[in-house]
């Protein structure tokens, strides 16, 4: 699995948690919807961190709960 796919779908699953649409989550993340659009549908790649901590203020949460469940032996572009 792609880092990104993850994270999309991670965000996808505390969208559907709190009950609020990707729409509401770019509002309340002060973030555009193509750049959450970008996120969720995996164009982007490697988003900044002030992106997911905007994210994590826009769902309430810390970045520890959104990477939560984390595990980099399962992600493929990982290597040495």
């Amino acid at each position: 699995m792609r880092i990104s796919r993850w994270l999309a779908n991670r965000i996808i699953y505390l969208c559907s948690e709190k009950k609020i649409s990707i729409n509401q989550l770019a509002l309340d993340s002060d973030l555009t919807q193509s750049t959450l659009n970008s996120i969720v549908h995996g164009e982007s790649k490697n988003p900044k961190l002030v992106t997911l901590l905007k994210i994590c203020r826009g769902l309430n949460i810390s970045l520890n709960e959104l990477l939560q469940d984390i595990d980099s032996e399962k992600f493929e572009e990982i290597e040495d």
